[in-house]
């Protein structure tokens, strides 16, 4: 078997999904400002993806920013848009070196101009690595997702491009944000909080869900095993019986 940190990487989640949750509490225990947090968290990105990369992970989405984030005061949506730049210019080296291809889902373009910019350049950048896809939800929402998709499949039934009785579960997958993507197969939800806040709402169907007491700031690579293997523990059924499995 092959093994590391005691995890079987022949059976790590093919699409790991993570909320970062816990950037603001950790900086205010701290009595810092929440830009603080979020500072700190870009750190623990870092050391996520590089180790997912490592583990085999095929897919990887971080919820980098809601569309309801934009409500937010705004000098943090403003350092926050500042940290994507830097990061992604930062990021670059290390996401050839891992062999890693930038991925987004979400409305980019209501993000800044010279955020949408690097964002595009780097995608751009990576495209031809094989490795892990990272994906990072930008001003997404799974609701206005799946607001887009029903939009988009009434527009082609309207124009007789799609019958009413041929919708099914892919002509959806193929009209959300996510239609390059896997269904999730496990999320992890740091910070303590026990809900989805609009993320991934069609694609989390039968994923597993980890929940963690841990900000995300405080996140690391043993969290990260812990959660692993968890999944590693479940039995994942998807409507069946035991007995079907075996």
């Amino acid at each position: 078997m092959d093994e590391i940190n005691g995890i079987d990487k022949t059976n790590v989640p093919k699409h790991l999904a993570i909320i970062m949750d816990g950037n603001g509490r950790w900086a205010k225990e701290r009595g810092k400002l929440r830009v603080f947090g979020h500072e700190h968290g870009v750190k623990t990105v870092k050391i996520v993806v590089e180790q997912c990369a490592q583990l085999g992970i095929d897919f990887l989405t971080l919820y980098t920013f809601s569309t309801e984030n934009w409500n937010r005061p705004k000098v943090e949506v403003q350092t926050l848009m500042r940290l994507l730049v830097s990061s992604l210019k930062k990021e670059l080296k290390t996401f050839n070196k891992n062999n890693i291809r930038l991925n987004t889902i979400g409305n980019i373009s209501a993000l800044p101009s010279k955020a949408y910019k690097e964002l595009i350049e780097v995608m751009g950048q990576t495209k031809q690595n094989t490795g892990m896809t990272l994906t990072l939800a930008l001003s997404y929402g799974a609701r206005e997702e799946l607001q887009s998709a029903v939009k988009a499949i009434s527009a082609k039934v309207k124009n007789n491009i799609i019958s009413i009785e041929n919708i099914d579960e892919t002509i959806i997958n193929n009209h959300l944000y996510t239609h390059n993507l896997p269904d999730v197969d496990l999320l992890i939800r740091t910070s303590g909080e026990h809900r989805i806040s609009n993320f991934l709402l069609w694609q989390i169907a039968y994923a597993e869900l980890y929940f963690i007491d841990v900000f995300w700031p405080d996140f690391r690579e043993h969290h990260l095993v812990e959660a692993i293997k968890n999944y590693q523990n479940r039995e994942r059924r998807f409507g069946k019986t035991s007995e079907q499995l075996t």
